[in-house]
């Protein structure tokens, strides 16, 4: 943040974009921001990284060429979600590795109730993460951190009711965690959990995906919404989104590729 204050930038947090409209420019329309508690301003260019489907249903509600993206994406399939719970342990435990995937008892079957629904499944294959494994810092003396994640279906496959089923799905999960961590719930000191609710109602994720558009053949590479808007001029897109696709290396040659088109189109020479 320092390098990007001394090239000039200003970071404003605590103000959420509700808006972007259009008004003339000399050359092109330029994109007056409204965000809350601001005043309006206006930029020749905007990367948006929120949620694609949010960026044009609501962003950009009324610019001509939004409501047809709006219309396409809801066509689109889109990825499975996540529950993810993050817990803390008052020990510790070193036979753990940083990271174990846990496969349940089905495959097949599981996959196909996670990305078609209509239900939330009874068993699940699981990600742990234990970074204190690595890092012993990130939790007190003689404790370990941990985030544990099982892919679920979105809200638009599975309209489950999170905020009865949450803690309910979590205890099953430390359960199953428990078979292979001895005396895990006993020992759990702090536990917060993360669902498709709140992925859509904390970062606007259409149906609380937790990918964003869903990788398949016809939506994956140059398949997927462009880092640039074909429709409205100045209106770039960035993240899981966009081209090239979701996951850590995706998201970050995402900001590449729309830095690089962003410089190419304002002829700016990168250094």
């Amino acid at each position: 943040m320092r390098l990007f204050e001394e090239l000039g930038g200003v970071l404003r947090l605590a103000a959420p974009v509700e808006r972007v409209t259009l008004e003339p420019g000399p050359h092109a329309p330029r994109h007056v921001v409204h965000a809350a508690d601001l005043p309006p301003e206006a930029f020749d260019v905007v990367v948006s990284n929120a949620d694609v489907h949010h960026t044009y249903s609501t962003l950009y509600r009324g610019v001509a060429g939004a409501e047809r993206r709006r219309r396409r994406l809801e066509r689109m399939a889109w990825s499975m979600s996540l529950f993810v719970l993050y817990f803390g342990t008052q020990r510790r435990y070193p036979e753990l590795s940083h990271h174990t995937i846990l496969f349940g008892p089905r495959f097949e079957g599981l996959l196909r109730d996670i990305f078609r629904g209509p239900r939330l499944p009874d068993d699940f294959s699981l990600y742990l993460h234990a970074p204190t494994v690595t890092d012993p810092g990130m939790a007190p003396p003689g404790c370990e951190a941990f985030y544990v994640l099982s892919p679920v279906p979105h809200l638009g496959n599975a309209a489950i009711d999170w905020a009865a089923e949450a803690v309910r799905y979590g205890d099953a999960i430390l359960a199953a965690l428990e078979r292979r961590l001895p005396g895990l719930r006993e020992s759990i000191v702090t536990r917060r959990h993360f669902t498709p609710a709140d992925f859509a109602a904390t970062f606007h994720a259409h149906h609380g995906s937790a990918f964003s558009v869903a990788p398949t053949l016809t939506q994956s590479a140059y398949f997927r919404p462009h880092n640039r808007d074909p429709d409205i001029p100045g209106l770039y897109l960035a993240g899981a989104g966009t081209h090239p696709g979701a996951g850590v290396p995706g998201v970050v040659n995402s900001a590449k590729a729309t830095c690089a088109t962003i410089a190419a189109d304002f002829h700016v020479v990168r250094i």
